[in-house]
């Protein structure tokens, strides 16, 4: 693999800061987006002055640990733009992720957020490995989720050419990476997987192909599936980290050269960890609950967002910004598949839906030709057309929650009962 390492004299000046002049600049933010979000957000407004704190109050950086968290539930209950602090007429873009009631969670830019959001990526880009002038096959989704116009903005603030695959269609991925040459590919690390074995299919050497730089993200992925993708390409494979409701893809990333850990970038969100159990503050070293609050988004702000990723923070490498370990899991019940957000309480209002269906079910995650692979094992209600419901339950699932699953008719008492809290899910894809 060839040394990307950025050179220095490209790099934003903030990257290289001293830890003084980060804090800085991070409490001066900090006190704006605070007040920001007080006196434009009624959610805000209330929930401060409910814990009896005022933006005044923060006077360092600490400060802001008297402030009450945000959950993603506050963002359900405002649907769908009550957390909007600017008006309308100032959002220039909307996206969305899904939510455990079928409702998404709603996030927006105005003009200054969708530009800084393209400055992070970029920063990001830069930070895997890619170069001005490098083309950049980007295979995330693009519509409501952020993934796939996050990377494209950010390529392109860069200066890279941009080809805008999208996801699906892997002979076609392969194809336009054997033709088009580019040497950046920004795709979930599941999905790469099945790249690979597409040009093993075709007796294409996946070597001898155009990429340096993979761009991972959107999943949880581990450091064993790096060695592999690194081996069977030869390029470097790198992690990013975002989540719409903070910002996208874009809020860290690893620097290829070192690739220990994810630098956030501090001086558009300041990040925490805390137990989840005692929401006491973590140092750094101490696995907890990642928390985010925006220093400089004007549409969509967040205090204390509680993203339910659990990590560790340390301090930076490569660059002076702190760094947060890979995620190693969640503190809530969500299922990342292939990149799409769903919980269990959505794939039960489906069945629900459906007369002839028990409310008895399980989701079982598979790797299926190296992909994520869900299963809904549900039982049937005697004398139905087990045939016709299996159809008619993926349909509905594929139609609202956005993802293909197989079902599994079952027999009435067939899928297991527990006598505290119901086991929704087997995952057995870190056993394969």
């Amino acid at each position: 693999m060839r040394d990307l390492r950025a050179d220095p004299k490209t790099l934003d000046p903030i990257e290289l800061a001293s830890r003084d002049e980060i804090s800085a600049l991070q409490l001066k933010r900090m006190k704006w987006s605070v007040a920001h979000a007080y006196q434009n957000v009624p959610f805000y407004k209330k929930k401060f002055d409910d814990a009896g704190i005022h933006p005044e109050d923060l006077i360092n950086l600490e400060d802001i640990q008297k402030f009450p968290f945000t959950t993603k539930q506050d963002l359900r209950d405002n649907y769908p733009f009550g957390m909007f602090a600017v008006p309308q007429e100032d959002i220039m873009r909307i996206h969305a992720s899904s939510g455990t009631t079928g409702k998404p969670t709603v996030v927006g830019y105005t003009k200054n957020d969708l530009g800084f959001w393209a400055s992070v990526m970029a920063r990001s880009m830069r930070a895997s490995g890619t170069k001005t002038g490098d083309i950049v096959h980007v295979a995330y989704g693009y519509g409501l989720f952020t993934g796939g116009l996050g990377a494209h903005y950010g390529a392109e603030k860069l200066g890279c050419t941009v080809v805008p695959v999208s996801g699906g269609m892997t002979a076609r991925q392969v194809t336009l990476i054997q033709d088009f040459k580019p040497t950046t590919i920004m795709v979930t690390p599941s999905y790469i997987l099945n790249i690979l074995d597409e040009f093993r299919k075709n007796d294409f050497d996946p070597r001898d192909c155009s990429l340096d730089v993979g761009i991972f993200g959107a999943e949880p992925w581990t450091n064993a599936m790096r060695a592999e993708i690194e081996e069977a390409f030869d390029m470097h494979a790198v992690d990013i980290y975002g989540l719409s409701e903070v910002m996208g893809p874009g809020v860290a990333n690893e620097c290829v050269e070192t690739k220990d850990g994810l630098h956030v970038w501090e001086d558009h969100f300041y990040p925490e960890v805390v137990d989840p159990l005692t929401n006491n503050i973590c140092l750094d070293g101490q696995s907890g609950e990642l928390i985010f609050t925006s220093l400089t988004k004007e549409a969509f702000p967040v205090i204390r967002y509680r993203t339910r990723d659990l990590t560790t923070l340390r301090p930076g490498t490569a660059r002076s910004m702190r760094r947060m370990d890979k995620v190693t899991g969640r503190t809530d019940d969500m299922i990342i598949l292939r990149g799409v957000n769903v919980f269990p309480t959505q794939i039960e209002e489906q069945i629900l839906a459906i007369k002839g269906l028990a409310p008895h079910f399980q989701i079982e995650l598979n790797r299926d030709n190296r992909l994520d692979a869900m299963t809904v094992h549900v039982e049937k209600s005697r004398n139905s057309d087990p045939d016709e419901l299996s159809e008619l339950l993926s349909a509905r699932i594929k139609d609202v929650v956005g993802i293909t699953a197989k079902v599994n008719l079952k027999d009435a008492g067939s899928v297991p009962r527990s006598e505290g809290k119901a086991v929704r899910i087997l995952d057995n894809r870190s056993k394969e």
